[in-house]
């Protein structure tokens, strides 16, 4: 009989806990299905209109400026995608006002011409939700932690239909070698809300088409010196884009000032180029990559030029996209060298630069299960391995850390990234 009643017990209590992370979910999902598709359709519109008129490249500078303007006026200055790690890691509030900042200013970003993507506004904004919607439910600070997880899964699901992979990112991202397992259901479902109700809101999910080879020892082998050649161009642009932060804050430490000559600076770089084919997030140059098996050599050097000026100087958008873009391009330029074809290389390329940039393994797998349908997954297991081991505690996320060793059995203490 005691035993009964204790099964009951512990049934009832998972029952409860259940429906309190599907209401929660609920609530993050429609919120940041909604608020996503918004944004991606705003995304969409300013990029389209860029397209169509490109003298809006020289309104970069200006926009700059009213960016740094946004940024003081809602008292949001330093806040990012570390202040979103941060609110996990040891339950530090987000300020509100943080959505409609970088909303603001990375459809602004984008109108410009600002090298940049979306997915660290998405992070920024979904965590901001979570946690209000957390707040507000009156949960507990770590259940809070839990919401902010759940809403930058969904909010990541929003922009690019991938629930699976942008829940296990939030529940990885925050310190290498730690899963918050307790976020999977809300987050999960979360995402799930949201997806649904972006399919509704037109959203595109991102999907691309690609030809596996067949799955062979020397194929495997020369993914693998392929994965090498993906980690040193992972690494490199991780350190290029800390080396243009430190040095943009250094040589211009006005906020006004920086914004300003970066803006300049992108503007002359595109001129001397002849194209705008390295601003914005580049989602066209990623498809012909891919799909098409079509890249210029020096298309990965020259994004990671203009993405590490633009966010440097103070734009706001993010890395992953831009990463996306550098790993396509160079994987379909650089795998035919190993033996590989060039979309699939591009394909190999984009999610291992991803991988290697985020320090996420397993919601790198779980992208390209969703994005190539699991077309060759075996190769993208071999890539995504390698870059993953080989770049060390490099990363986009200063604030993310590493609880476990890569490559060795043993833990570290609030162990933060090199940078």
């Amino acid at each position: 009989m005691q035993r009964a009643r204790e099964s009951w017990l512990r049934v009832r209590t998972s029952t409860l806990l259940l429906a309190k992370w599907l209401v929660l979910a609920a609530v993050v999902g429609v919120l940041c299905g909604g608020i996503g598709a918004a944004f991606y359709h705003a995304i969409v519109t300013v990029t389209s209109l860029r397209t169509r008129y490109p003298w809006l490249l020289f309104t970069l500078p200006v926009v700059g400026l009213v960016i740094v303007a946004v940024y003081k006026v809602t008292r949001t200055e330093g806040q990012g995608t570390d202040a979103v790690i941060d609110a996990v890691q040891d339950g530090k509030p987000l300020q509100v006002l943080l959505l409609p900042a970088i909303f603001v200013a990375t459809v602004l970003t984008h109108m410009a011409g600002g090298s940049a993507g979306r997915e660290g506004a998405a992070l920024q904004m979904g965590g901001d939700i979570g946690w209000h919607a957390g707040k507000l439910l009156h949960l507990s600070d770590h259940d809070c932690r839990v919401a902010t997880i759940c809403g930058m899964a969904a909010f990541f699901t929003a922009l690019f239909g991938t629930p699976l992979a942008a829940t296990m990112f939030a529940m990885m991202v925050i310190n290498v070698g730690l899963v918050f397992y307790a976020a999977f259901i809300p987050a999960y479902a979360a995402s799930l809300v949201a997806y649904g109700l972006c399919t509704v809101l037109q959203v595109t999910p991102v999907r691309f088409t690609i030809t596996a080879p067949d799955t062979a020892p020397l194929p495997l082998v020369q993914t693998a010196g392929f994965g090498l050649a993906c980690a040193a161009v992972t690494m490199f642009f991780c350190a290029f884009l800390r080396f243009m932060g430190r040095r943009m804050q250094r040589w211009f430490p006005s906020p006004w000032r920086r914004v300003l000559v970066g803006g300049v600076i992108v503007v002359a770089a595109t001129l001397l180029c002849g194209s705008m084919r390295y601003n914005g997030a580049g989602t066209e140059v990623i498809q012909q990559a891919i799909e098409q098996g079509q890249a210029l050599p020096q298309d990965f050097l020259l994004k990671i030029l203009f993405t590490a000026v633009t966010l440097a100087a103070g734009y706001k958008g993010g890395e992953v996209v831009p990463s996306f873009f550098i790993g396509a391009t160079f994987g379909c330029v650089a795998a035919p060298l190993f033996g590989l074809p060039a979309g699939f290389g591009a394909a190999l390329g984009m999610v291992a630069v991803f991988c290697g940039a985020t320090n996420c393994l397993f919601s790198s797998l779980a992208l390209a299960v969703e994005v190539f349908d699991a077309q060759g997954l075996l190769f993208f297991g071999v890539v995504c391995g390698i870059c993953h081991a080989l770049t060390g505690y490099t990363g986009l996320y200063s604030h993310q850390g590493f609880v476990t060793a890569k490559m060795e059995s043993e833990y570290h203490t609030e162990q933060k990234g090199h940078y």
